[in-house]
Order: C-alpha cells, then sequence, then structure tokens
C-alpha cells in the first residue's frame, strides 16, 4: 500500500542543518553565557581551544579560535566559573550547537580570588615562593634595571627617589603594565636582564625593580600569571617587587627578593641615604680617631711611667766615666815602668847575643849536622833518581798524545783568533770569521766565506800572503 502523499517541503539533511545553523545564529547572535569551565585541557595543536561550559541542570561547547585565544585577558582555566562572551552557532557534522568564544572574563571578583588562591598554592608546592630561595640584596647597586612602563607617574617617581637617595645608573626595560600582552613582556624583561653578560656593552644590573601603579585586581591581573612568577623566581639578580599600593597583593610579592609596598618604597629599599651614608662614614671615621688617640694617649702615659723608673743616663754613665778618667791617670806611669822592665830583660839577653857566642853555636850546630846531612845524601839522590825516572815516563805519555803529534801527521788545529776556541764543527764558523790554523810547521790565518767550498782536486797552496780560506 502506498504512503499517504504530503505537502510538507523535503529538505536533505544538509540543508536542514543549515537552516538551522541559521536560524539559531540569526536568533541569538551574540550572547553572554555564565558557567563553569570543564574538560580544558589547553590549547590543541592547532592553537584553538576546546571545552564546556556548564552548570547544574546543562553544558553547552565551546571553542576559541587561535586567533581570538591571543586576545583573551583571562586564559581558561578548568573549573573556573566566567562569563563567556560571543556567536552561538552549530557544528552540522555532528548536529551540536555550540558558543564560539571571543571574550572571556572570571564571573565576578570572587571568582577570581577563588583562581587567585589556586594558583597561589599551586606555585607555593612548587617551591617557588619558599625562603630559602631568596637573594640578599646589594647593599649599594652599581646599576639598578627597572621593568615598568616607560610613561606614567612609577617611573617618574623611582627615578626622582633615586636620584634623591644616592644617585646611580638605572636602565629602563620598557613594557606594558595591563592588557593581553604584558605579561609575556615583563616576563621576557626579567629574562632580558638576566641574559646581559657581564662586562658587555650593554651593563648587567645588580638588582632589578619590577613595578606598576595601583589598580583593580583585574588591573594588576598580568602580575598573578605563571610566566611572570616564574621568570621572577627564576632570576639570578635580586628582584624587588613594587606593585600597587600597601593593600594590593600580587602572586610576584611571593616570588620576589623583596615586596615594597608602592614602586617609590621599592625605590627606597633599593639604595640607602647618600647623605646618612656619609654621616655613618664620617662617625665610624671619627670614633676610629677618637679610639686612636686614647689608644696613643694611654701607652704615652705608660711609656712615661716607665721611663720614671729608669736610671738617668748620666747616672749610667758616670761611674764608667770616672773608671776611664781613672785609667788614664795610671797609663802614662804604667808605659814609663812597662817600658823600663822590657829594656831590663833586653840588657839580660844581650850578653848571650855577642858575635863570638853566636859563632861558637854555630859551629857547634854544623858539627852536628854534617853527620847526619852525610847519611841522608845517598838516600836523597836514590830519591831523585827515582822521581827523574817516573818523570820521563809519564812525559814519554803525555807527548806521544799531544796534539802536536796529532798535526804531525797530516791533521790542523783550527781555533778562534779572537777568543782562542777550538772550532768543532762547521756550523759553529760564521762567515767573516777570523781563524787560526795550526799545521806541523806553523799557523796561518784564515777567513771563513759565505758557502762552504766544494771538494776539488788537489792542487799545490795558493801564495795569498798568508791569509787563507778555510772553506
Amino acid at each position: 500500500m502506498d504512503a499517504p502523499s504530503s505537502n510538507a517541503h523535503e529538505f536533505s539533511v544538509s540543508e536542514l542543518a543549515l537552516a538551522v545553523k541559521r536560524a539559531v545564529e540569526d536568533e541569538f547572535g551574540y550572547v553572554r553565557v555564565r558557567g563553569e569551565i570543564s574538560g580544558y585541557r589547553g590549547p590543541h595543536s592547532s592553537g584553538h581551544a576546546y571545552f564546556t561550559l556548564k552548570d547544574d541542570a546543562a553544558s553547552i561547547d565551546a571553542v576559541v579560535w587561535k586567533t581570538s585565544m591571543f586576545r583573551l585577558k583571562f586564559k581558561p582555566e578548568e573549573g573556573m566559573e566566567v562569563i563567556a562572551t560571543g556567536r552561538l552557532t552549530t557544528f552540522p557534522k555532528s548536529s551540536k550547537y555550540q558558543i564560539v568564544i571571543e571574550q572571556l572574563e572570571p564571573a565576578g571578583a570572587g571568582a577570581l580570588m577563588a583562581l587567585l588562591e589556586e594558583r597561589r598554592r599551586k606555585l607555593a608546592a612548587e617551591g617557588l615562593f619558599a625562603a630559602e630561595r631568596k637573594q640578599k640584596l646589594p647593599y649599594l647597586p652599581r646599576v639598578i634595571g627597572v621593568v615598568t612602563s616607560p610613561t606614567g607617574a612609577v617611573i617618574r617617581d623611582i627615578l626622582h627617589r633615586l636620584n634623591d637617595r644616592f644617585p646611580t645608573r638605572v636602565l629602563v626595560w620598557p613594557v606594558r603594565v595591563q592588557g593581553d600582552t604584558a605579561a609575556m613582556e615583563v616576563a621576557n624583561a626579567v629574562r632580558g636582564f638576566n641574559a646581559l653578560a657581564e662586562g658587555g656593552p650593554v651593563p648587567r644590573p645588580d638588582l632589578l625593580i619590577v613595578a606598576r601603579g595601583g589598580g583593580s585586581i583585574e588591573d594588576l591581573w598580568s602580575f598573578n600569571e605563571e610566566i611572570v612568577v616564574r621568570a621572577v623566581a627564576e632570576s639570578r639578580i635580586p628582584v624587588i617587587s613594587g606593585v600597587g599600593h600597601e593593600t594590593d597583593t600580587t602572586l610576584i610579592d611571593y616570588a620576589a627578593d623583596l615586596r615594597a609596598p608602592t614602586p617609590t618604597a621599592a625605590a627606597e629599599a633599593a639604595v640607602p641615604v647618600r647623605s646618612e651614608l656619609i654621616a655613618y662614614v664620617d662617625d665610624q671615621g671619627a670614633r676610629t680617631r677618637n679610639v686612636v688617640r686614647r689608644h696613643l694617649t694611654g701607652n704615652h702615659d705608660r711609656l712615661r711611667a716607665a721611663a720614671g723608673e729608669l736610671p738617668r743616663p748620666l747616672d749610667l754613665l758616670s761611674i764608667a766615666r770616672q773608671r776611664l778618667d781613672l785609667a788614664a791617670q795610671h797609663l802614662g806611669s804604667s808605659l814609663r815602668d812597662l817600658g823600663q822592665q822590657k829594656r831590663l830583660g833586653f840588657e839580660r839577653v844581650a850578653a848571650r847575643l855577642s858575635p863570638n857566642a853566636l859563632r861558637a853555636d854555630l859551629r857547634h850546630a854544623r858539627a852536628q849536622l854534617t853527620p847526619q846531612a852525610e847519611r841522608l845524601e845517598p838516600a836523597y839522590r836514590r830519591i831523585v833518581v827515582r822521581a827523574n825516572d817516573r818523570l820521563a815516563t809519564v812525559w814519554k805519555l803525555v807527548d806521544s798524545l799531544s796534539y802536536k803529534r796529532i798535526i804531525e801527521r797530516g791533521f790542523a788545529l783550527v781555533t778562534d783568533a779572537d777568543t782562542g776556541e777550538i772550532v768543532r764543527s762547521k756550523d759553529s764558523a760564521r762567515p767573516g770569521q777570523l781563524l787560526v790554523v795550526d799545521v806541523s810547521d806553523g799557523s796561518f790565518g784564515v777567513n771563513v766565506s759565505g758557502a762552504p767550498a766544494q771538494r776539488k782536486k788537489t792542487r799545490p797552496p795558493r801564495d795569498d800572503g798568508g791569509q787563507q780560506s778555510l772553506f
């Protein structure tokens, strides 16, 4: 039996899906949807992000295209309650409707605070806020790097306060402190300062200040981003955080080595007051001088007290002077007595020194020595003969080994005319050097030529006045 005919229009699946797509987009256009992010795993390899917005009773698929992802002020996070603004559309392939998100913001300040607290706990668990990671600030930095906006009151306040307290060199890395790219720019600035080489054309700062004026939590949110917190925590250069007013707190305050309540307070913490430092140095100098003065005075008093216990120099010399005077008085008479004693002794000996007595002593000594000399003379002659024989033998041996005997066999001895040293090799001779050649029948001088001579056939020596060439 045939099916009953109908006047209803017949659609293909694609036509129906496209009709529904146009109806949904025309009816809703831009919408704002509040819900909790679920199933977010980060951007896809294509750069797009896919997740679900849900509440207690329903859920809707959501997509953030790559071009919109970069412009989001707040990036999606799992479990975050947000208000999403975008276009409602359908995905005909699976007959699902979805929202294409173009703007994303937390659902109220409470959601932001909850997100901030969750992120703080996560980074603290990684140890980025640990006290042992904190670096000691340099007492007097030579160069200070400032990461902030180049315009506005913040940089002016910092420079003014540094100039008032202790003028020093400042390098400013200009960044945006609010907006989509602010977090990336601040992180790159901190890492850029750390990447500067010691002794390079751009001096490497000894201290960094990251600063921004006050604002709402949304205005300061860039300084709560992980990329900024990690860059500050990893910095090898000590960092002072001066973001917001006294009541404002951001996550880089926990990661920085010192948190200042305001940008101006950050500048005050960076350097001491020059006038106070000068006064302190002067005070320490005065204290040192007083201590030295008291020390010298005490030593002088002790020296004077010790000197009072010592005898006077004149008293020490008086006894010696008296002994010297007494000795001088007795010296003349003592010399006369000594001379007289020596004269008497000489007169007693002089009688035994007459010529006759000396001749008699000499004859007696000769009479005693003559027999002994007659006995010693033959032995002496034998000793002399044996010594002469040994000397003759040695001399013959020396003569046989003499260089003169070698020269007589046709050799020659070559020496330097100036120093007399023997020329032992051709390398020790230099062009123009005057040499003396000793042969068997005499010696003659030669000059060294520039190049060694070639061996030629034997020919008679040429007479050139006794001066010949060695080569």
